[in-house]
């Protein structure tokens, strides 16, 4: 038998880099196309949330070049952010489980602290070689670092440093990755920015691709989103281990005062009435608090009617914006947003819950393609796109789980992009890989109404479509007979035939009978019946007109002076 002390022989500590080190799935890096992504979104939103927390409208250059060898990158990210102090550049891409939001109760697209630090991690275990980092804060004073990880002790080793004079603002990372593959897929770099770019119509990206293709994903507003605020946990969602936590950090005198203060919408009425239903001293110090004690405390919330959780903290994108950057990046037919009232999910956590849905142009499946396209799922979180890991996903199964028959829409054929934007201050990931908000019951159930609330916009919208089409079809066949039938009675009248147009607009209605003639001029003599200022043309007026419509040619110039005239005025 072996004995359990040279069993234990074997034990040993590991660092959380270590972990993750061999865990890399954990983080999003597995699979060539997935890997590469992974390194530009944990870039690219790291970039965004220092912008916007600095006031600065975020331009960001992603550049990818292919390197000597098959599946060999460098991959450089830069932005205009606030830069980052000298003295925190070790802990930022050296550290894991270290930055700025894990301790906040805030939203952001980033949240537990292994991000930016996990790709670094990536980068050295498949190339060998060390992540250049420049930054300054547009103090004059430009800081260059060469970084990587020291596995066992978690911590950032500094080589190459430099300091530089120069006029520039900003951060710019430069990873060397192996064992990647670039491609112009869904789950690819060039999606994963197209993504980006709709949820955060304030920002401008420019992209290089390994092949020299250059884009720009221009911005459609000028207004930088507000600052999100920190948000107190609710009373509702905090367990006794969340107590015991905020009790050793807590500057309160008493655990009375400390639950007033540290919670949300927990008042001294409610203090009060917290009292009479526990045999818990809270006047006692916040250090007195014990396990036993906190439990009591936490099963006595369950009987009181607080409040639902205060919601200024959260930023959504907002309807408007949404319908830009839909159109800016899609150029639909149709565009629309929604962004439901806020709801909390494990008893205390709000969220927000936005959609969109574009119709035809650019819309569906992600392709800029003339073939028949169907439905495309654009998932955000916090504004970044999900890309990744749909299976399992709250925001799939609530689209998977509509009948889109009701709305007159084919999921495999209908060139639709549908945009779900889950807004939360703890988005319930199913993994540190942050690519699939978990179905909480409350946040699955607000995606379906919000679905709904969309399509119904939609399915107005496509039946309008289908009317008009079915009035200018009508149009052309009155277009094609009546004309005869008018000649025909005239005839029989023994009267001159009469211009046959004023009989078909009052039939087929004046608009479709229009639109229907402007239809015909298109495909007869494949020009445009407009010019670039939205003004019949000449050709065109005169088409009519040998037509026999020479009282509809005479309407549309009348028009065209009317509205001269205004513009004029």
């Amino acid at each position: 038998m072996v004995l359990a002390k040279d069993i234990f022989k074997e034990f040993k500590e590991h660092s959380v880099s270590e972990f993750f080190r061999k865990n890399a799935a954990m983080l999003g890096y597995t699979g060539k196309i997935r890997s590469l992504t992974t390194v530009i979104h944990e870039g690219v939103t790291n970039a965004i949330d220092a912008a916007e927390d600095a006031g600065i409208l975020p331009e960001i250059f992603v550049t990818i070049k292919e390197l000597d060898g098959s599946n060999h990158y460098k991959v450089i990210i830069e932005d205009n952010a606030s830069g980052i102090p000298e003295e925190y550049i070790p802990r930022v891409f050296g550290r894991m489980l270290a930055g700025t939001k894990l301790h906040r109760n805030i939203q952001s697209r980033g949240q537990q602290g292994i991000g930016i630090s996990g790709s670094v991690m990536f980068s050295q275990s498949t190339s060998g070689e060390p992540t250049k980092v420049m930054s300054s804060t547009g103090d004059g004073e430009i800081v260059s670092y060469e970084v990587m990880i020291d596995v066992e002790k978690n911590e950032g080793k500094i080589m190459n440093q430099k300091t530089m004079e120069g006029d520039w603002r900003g951060t710019r990372i430069e990873f060397e990755i192996k064992d990647v593959l670039y491609h112009r897929s869904r789950y690819g770099p060039y999606n994963y920015l197209r993504m980006t770019a709709m949820a955060n119509p304030h920002l401008q990206i420019r992209f290089l691709e390994p092949d020299g293709s250059f884009t720009i994903f221009e911005r459609a507003t000028e207004e930088i989103p507000e600052r999100p605020e920190p948000i107190t946990p609710h009373p509702a969602g905090v367990r006794a281990d969340d107590l015991l936590a905020l009790s050793k950090l807590t500057k309160s005198r008493s655990i009375g005062t400390f639950l007033v203060n540290e919670l949300s919408r927990f008042s001294r009425n409610r203090l009060e009435e917290l009292e009479e239903k526990i045999d818990v001293d809270l006047d006692e110090e916040p250090s007195e608090l014990t396990w036993n004690k906190a439990e009591k405390i936490v099963s006595a919330f369950k009987e009181i009617d607080f409040m639902s959780p205060p919601t200024k903290g959260l930023r959504p994108i907002g309807e408007e914006k949404i319908e830009r950057g839909l159109e800016q990046v899609l150029d639909p037919e149709f565009a629309y947003a929604t962004t439901r009232s806020p709801e909390v999910y494990s008893g205390g956590i709000p969220f927000i819950i936005e959609t969109g849905i574009a119709y035809g142009g650019n819309a569906g499946a992600g392709s800029n393609s003339e073939e028949e396209k169907g439905m495309e799922l654009l998932r955000f979180a916090n504004r970044a796109p999900l890309i990744f890991n749909q299976g399992g996903c709250a925001v799939r199964a609530a689209a998977r789980d509509i009948d889109w028959r009701r709305y007159n829409v084919d999921p495999e054929k209908t060139p639709i992009s549908l945009f779900i934007n889950v807004v939360s201050v703890h988005v319930p990931y199913t993994s540190a890989g942050k690519q699939s908000v978990a179905e909480e019951p409350e946040i699955y159930e607000d995606i379906r109404q919000a679905i709904m609330q969309s399509a119904r916009k939609l399915k107005s919208f496509l039946r309008g479509k289908i009317k008009k089409k079915e009035r200018r079809e009508r149009a052309g066949i009155f277009k094609k007979y009546l004309p005869i039938i008018v000649e025909r009675a005239a005839k029989i009248a023994g009267k001159d035939s009469p211009d046959p147009d004023p009989l078909i607009k009052e039939i087929a209605g004046a608009e479709e009978f229009k639109e229907w003639m402007e239809e015909q001029y298109e495909e007869e003599k494949d020009e445009e019946p407009k010019d670039e200022d939205g003004e019949f043309t000449e050709e065109f007026l005169e088409w009519i007109e040998e037509r026999g419509g020479k009282d509809l040619a005479k309407e549309y110039k009348e028009e065209a002076k009317e509205k001269g005239g205004e513009s004029n005025e």
